[in-house]
């Protein structure tokens, strides 16, 4: 069984994509957490309600739409940090930094509290909030050491090494679920998945690119670069569901291809430059900006030698709040770009070190040493940069890539701030953004984008001398509404309102997680706790002390909290441990919970081998993921909420940062990411790196704001504009050639298209039921184009039954081993079933369920229910035939051969014979140099020699060696007879 659902982007505008997969057994597997430039805490509501049922996670591409909300899920959803996530080591280090720079750049990632949570909690209090419908108080959003925790629990893994996944604490047994990782082209460790459960051969490819690029190679389907294969390759081919993104479906490649598309970037950059103008690029902050800073920086060392060159008097910037901890990171994964990187790294590498002997200052970079590009993580360096002039007084031309690409937050959308007002300057849009339907306000981004696309105002048009024809659009004076968001500190009533929400969401979690222990256990063992406690206990009790946990949650808040004022009623039993020198308690007339004394046993989590271990505690040093200093893998910090809630804090540690009033201190919180920027020896420091008295006070504000309780506050401004608008596409995703080509090639059984705009996803679905379908005749594939919520039944078409065997049957099976399976043949009479009494198989695992009540964000526990439920089942019985049927139904078929053949393992079964085995070619295994073996697309095994096999008998020479290799694949082959 498998079933698919689409969180977020199925036939969306949004780029957000958040994918749900339910196989057989239960298990359900997460693929993406991501978000878009809204943060809109509404569109995690159906994650949420997944996460106690979810078994693994998986993610894709270290971009905003794959894993925004990573950081809010895991510090916000009490279960979610228990759930085991899987990802390449790119995707985790350049998500990290993209998190880290992305709380940094704009308090709407903290998310706004929703005004009827506040007002239940002003009511509960019996407290009055004025004008609570615009309180817009923010959510504490994670630390950076809490985001480096978070993104330190994720597993990672190599492309092509099958791995066979640990559930989460919740989850049933995976039965031998198995997840690959292959490389997608899009991004840096971005990754297709592929995932075999059963029967069920699932291949997830969304957002991935064919084509090769600067520093990424291509996808791979067809081998990766340099492969030059014709064919998908073995492990991609013919899956039983194929879920593919199509945006980009729409879009024909550029002719010419890379080559000609980074000449477009670069012409039209020496010709706004060449005027003095500033060139603005808006571009992510981990993913895609990495090929742009690479071309970038290589054309600016080849034209630092050409004097009539404009790119050598202008200047090249890189602006984000974290870029020096991805570039940090980016020099240390060189082995997962494009052989060239690697070539290119280990040639600077020797020249350098021949150098280094000669005693002569070393003049070689490597791929990502920049001499030109300069790293920009303060807004007080951009405004120094913006107001550099030459000796004359004349504005110098520069070239400035921005975070973020939305222009919603970050860098981007204050530098196009400082540069809309000259038509000189020129704003690159390096992706196509679709305009939303039915929403009356549209993104910065996508504003620029459609005016682009219209190109209502006049293009200007030019010819440079290579024959590169640019466009690029006036803007003339076109007025754009701005909304800007600032952090300020709550104060007054709102504090107090904020720390009574406060209270009752820390003691919600603590009843879901605890069921009222103490806060001496962890979250695992209380998860334990709870199911056990619950079949021990009366129903009356049960129902009593549920109720109330219920009925008084919004008024008890945290019991450890002891300037909320609780009373000795509320607290009941529990009054024994949170209150100092009370040592009675009546309880005559109590039941259930409330007689007993409130004592909790930390149990010890083990399995069939005993103590569970922390694989964290034996990982080698280079394994280690460090926070300034800090192993953030066994050593949480105080902050870490994954397993402390219920635990006590008090309420001024939240405040702490706040009521600082040492200035040193401000200042070092303020600077704390300036110790991630690194030093490039080649590069003096410039202009923009003086400190600036004038960026102080208030970036030491703005910390104090993150780390206090805050709200937000809009103000609209309109930006008049004047400058130019240049479109090149740097999105490095699939064209509508690519997907004509590949989708076919892949044969998928069922493919389902998520990932797009509606037009673009019902264009590819009408491609694709033409290409699969070959021509007028109906179909052999099954094409979904679900929406947003939609669930979609993907099940691979067989039939199985289940039956019973007979004693004498069994005895005289012949079994045959196949990989992990075991195989038979039998030829046997059909009986009437036989009717046996079977558990159900879902209600025998007692689980935890949770309800999400419409009126209100709180969770609150349903009651546990312990049943038995049977079914009466009727199992057909097989025997063996009657001696007088046995002759006449005795098969005169030839043996069939069952099972898969990898050239891989046959490779590596001929090398530990002592024979010779090397690949030559796609799908072919040379053996001795003399016989040849070919698997071609359908399966099918030939097997070729040199000279006469049979004449030197099958003990010598070349004979020794053909009856050798079909013996071993005979081998690994079921003879079914």
């Amino acid at each position: 069984m498998f079933t698919f659902c689409s969180l977020l982007g199925a036939q969306s505008e949004s780029s957000a994509s958040q994918s749900l997969l339910e196989l057989d057994g239960g298990v359900k597997v997460l693929i993406d957490v991501g978000w878009d430039e809204t943060f809109d805490v509404a569109k995690l509501k159906e994650l949420e309600k997944q996460v106690p049922t979810l078994s693994i996670i998986l993610l894709t591409h270290a971009t905003v739409a794959h894993l925004a909300a990573f950081a809010h899920c895991c510090k916000h959803f009490p279960l979610f940090p228990r759930i085991p996530v899987y990802a390449t080591l790119p995707v985790i280090q350049l998500g990290r930094t993209l998190i880290q720079d992305l709380y940094a750049s704009t308090p709407l990632s903290a998310t706004i509290i929703a005004p009827s949570a506040l007002s239940e909690a002003s009511y509960s209090y019996s407290q009055k909030i004025s004008a609570n419908e615009d309180a817009n108080i923010l959510l504490q959003p994670p630390t950076s050491e809490e985001i480096a925790s978070y993104f330190a629990l994720i597993h990672p893994l190599k492309y092509s090494q099958p791995h066979h996944p640990l559930p989460s604490p919740s989850s049933p047994p995976l039965n031998g679920l198995t997840i690959t990782a292959y490389n997608a082209g899009h991004t840096l460790g971005g990754t297709i998945w592929h995932i075999q459960h059963g029967l069920e051969s699932i291949v997830y490819a969304v957002d991935w690119n064919q084509g090769r690029e600067n520093v990424l190679a291509g996808a791979a389907w067809l081998g990766g670069a340099g492969a030059g294969g014709a064919e998908v390759i073995e492990q991609l081919r013919k899956p039983t569901a194929l879920i593919c993104s199509s945006r980009g479906g729409e879009r024909n490649a550029l002719t010419g291809g890379r080559a000609k598309r980074d000449e477009h970037l670069l012409e039209m950059i020496k010709s706004s430059v060449s005027q003095g103008g500033i060139v603005l690029i808006p571009i992510d902050s981990s993913a895609r900006v990495l090929e742009l800073a690479y071309l970038l920086e290589h054309a600016w060392r080849t034209e630092a030698k050409d004097d009539d060159s404009p790119l050598r008097s202008s200047r090249l910037y890189l602006a984000s709040k974290n870029i020096g901890a991805t570039m940090r990171y980016t020099r240390s994964m060189l082995e997962w770009m494009d052989d060239a990187i690697v070539r290119e790294f280990e040639a600077n590498a020797g020249l350098q070190q021949k150098e280094n002997q000669n005693s002569k200052a070393g003049g070689n970079a490597g791929p990502f040493d920049f001499k030109h590009l300069r790293l920009l993580e303060r807004r007080g360096q951009i405004d120094r940069i913006l107001g550099q002039t030459d000796s004359l007084g004349r504005s110098v031309g520069k070239v400035i890539l921005a975070s973020d690409t939305s222009l919603e937050w970050g860098f981007s959308r204050e530098v196009l701030k400082s540069i809309a007002d000259d038509s000189r300057n020129l704003i690159i849009l390096t992706e196509r953004l679709g305009k939303p339907e039915g929403e009356a306000k549209t993104g910065l981004a996508r504003t620029l984008w459609s005016w682009w696309d219209e190109k209502k105002n006049g293009v200007v048009s030019e010819t440079t001398k290579s024959g590169v024809t640019i466009e690029r659009v006036n803007s003339e004076g076109r007025q754009v509404e701005l909304r800007n968001a600032k952090r300020v500190a709550l104060e007054g009533n709102e504090l107090s309102v904020y720390q009574q929400w406060l209270a009752t969401q820390r003691q919600l979690q603590t009843t879901l997680q605890s069921g009222g222990a103490t806060s001496l256990e962890s979250s695992a063992d209380v998860v334990d706790d709870a199911s056990s406690d619950s079949s021990s206990d009366s129903d009356d009790s049960e129902t009593e002390q549920q109720g109330k946990s219920l009925n008084i949650s919004a008024t008890m808040g945290q019991a450890s909290r002891k300037k909320i004022g609780l009373s000795d009623e509320d607290l009941g039993v529990n009054v024994l441990v949170r209150r100092k020198d009370v040592f009675d308690y009546d309880v005559r007339g109590k039941k259930g919970r409330e007689k007993m004394f409130p004592l909790s046993i930390r149990r010890k989590r083990n399995d069939d081998f005993g103590e569970l271990i922390r694989p964290e505690d034996f990982l080698r040093a280079e394994e280690r993921d460090e926070v300034h200093g800090q192993d953030m893998r066994h050593k949480p910090n105080k902050n870490d909420t994954r397993d402390t809630f219920g635990k006590k804090r008090k309420w001024d540690e939240s405040q702490h940062d706040r009521q600082m009033t040492n200035g040193d201190s401000k200042r070092q919180h303020t600077n704390r990411n300036q110790r991630d920027s690194i030093d490039i020896p080649d590069m003096p420091p410039g202009p923009e790196d003086e400190p600036s008295e004038d960026e102080g006070p208030s970036a030491i504000d703005e910390a104090i704001a993150e780390s206090s309780p805050s709200r937000v506050v809009f103000s609209t401004e309109f930006l008049i504009l004047n400058l130019r608008i240049g479109f090149v596409d740097f999105a490095g995703l699939h064209d509508k050639r690519s997907l004509q080509m590949l989708i076919p090639l892949i044969a998928p059984r069922k493919l389902i298209l998520v990932g797009g705009m509606k037009d673009e996803t019902l264009a590819l679905a009408t491609d694709c039921r033409r290409l699969l379908g070959k021509g007028e005749r109906e179909s052999a594939v099954d094409v979904y184009t679900p929406q947003v919520g939609d669930w979609v039944d993907a099940s691979v078409d067989t039939n199985a039954w289940a039956v019973r065997l007979t004693s004498a049957l069994v005895k005289g099976l012949t079994w045959q081993n196949v990989k992990d399976l075991r195989i038979a043949t039998v030829t046997a009479r059909l009986e009437s079933g036989v009717v046996v009494t079977e558990p159900d198989a879902e209600e025998s695992h007692k689980k935890q369920k949770f309800l999400k009540s419409d009126d209100d964000d709180s969770i609150q526990p349903k009651e546990l229910v312990r049943t038995s439920p049977t079914a009466q089942v009727e199992i057909p019985t097989l025997d063996i035939l009657p001696s007088n049927m046995a002759s006449a139904t005795r098969s005169v078929a030839q043996p069939l051969q069952v099972g898969d053949l990898r050239l891989a393992d046959l490779r590596k079964i001929m090398l530990a014979s002592s024979h010779t085995a090397e690949f030559k070619g796609e799908g072919t295994l040379l053996i001795d140099s003399s016989v040849i073996v070919r698997k071609t697309g359908t399966g099918k095994i030939e097997v070729e020699s040199i000279g006469l096999a049979t004449s030197m008998g099958p003990g010598t020479g070349y004979g020794s060696t053909f009856y050798a290799v079909k013996s071993m694949i005979y081998q690994g082959l079921a003879v079914v007879k």
